[in-house]
């Protein structure tokens, strides 16, 4: 099986397999390389339906330098956690963030996502996202403010008394939570025009069937999202002797 870097040559034959409706296993086993391989090739330059050949390969150089350019040489290289492999977690923080990016996240706000999951702490001070990502410390600034805006960030005090940013689960609540309301409000804006339009109207009609659907949704967000907090954060109940009490249903 080939290794190293995917050719321009193979980039167009997997252009050639997107336009003709082949799954990625398919491309993968035509280049006889790995499923993976041409997964993330994909995801990080566009996604199936925008990727093109000549852009990913130009793309890729670029990546390739810029990652030369900061990584530190020699024994000053900071050995990766856990004995993970530096290259592949790069690939996904990539992979990551298209899949950011093609769901609505700007793409520096991405970027600091992508960075924030895929810290074990699950948090990152300024400079840190600033050395990590290698931009400006006001691109980090503006991304970070529309992160916590979107509550999709939580801000700390370390014991430095830096600042610092944070990503868990309470924080993905409360997230959900902001966009529930956020659709609430658009039911309750829709309402308004059903007023103002006449209900009998066929405008009027359009917004209360939007309002009602809003709703339906909103509603549906709340309810999911606090079963999943229950479920999945709920701690056992800690019987006498430290043990774990068993469930009435066990």
């Amino acid at each position: 099986m080939p290794g190293g870097r995917l050719t321009q040559q193979e980039r167009q034959q997997i252009a050639l397999g997107l336009a003709d409706g082949l799954a990625y296993a398919e491309i993968a086993r035509r280049l006889d390389r790995p499923t993976s391989t041409v997964t993330r090739e994909v995801m990080r330059n566009g996604g199936p339906t925008a990727y093109r050949a000549d852009i990913a390969h130009r793309a890729t150089e670029h990546r390739a330098h810029r990652r030369r350019q900061a990584a530190p040489r020699g024994s000053d290289a900071p050995p990766q956690a856990h004995g993970r492999d530096a290259e592949a977690v790069y690939a996904y923080e990539e992979v990551l963030t298209t899949v950011l990016i093609q769901s609505g996240t700007p793409k520096m706000m991405a970027r600091v996502l992508a960075c924030l999951f895929t810290s074990d702490e699950g948090s990152l001070t300024a400079s840190e996202l600033v050395q990590r990502l290698q931009v400006s410390p006001a691109s980090v600034s503006k991304a970070v403010a529309f992160l916590d805006d979107q509550g999709l960030v939580r801000r700390e005090r370390d014991e430095r008394r830096r600042e610092r940013y944070v990503v868990d689960a309470d924080v993905w609540y409360q997230s959900m939570m902001a966009s529930a309301r956020g659709t609430a409000q658009l039911a309750e804006t829709a309402r308004q025009g059903v007023g103002v339009l006449g209900p009998a109207t066929p405008a009027g009609v359009r917004l209360e069937n939007i309002a009602r659907f809003v709703d339906f949704v909103s509603e549906s967000i709340v309810r999911a999202a606090d079963q999943a907090r229950d479920i999945l954060h709920a701690k056992p109940e800690a019987a006498p002797g430290g043990m774990a009490e068993p469930r009435s249903d066990d």
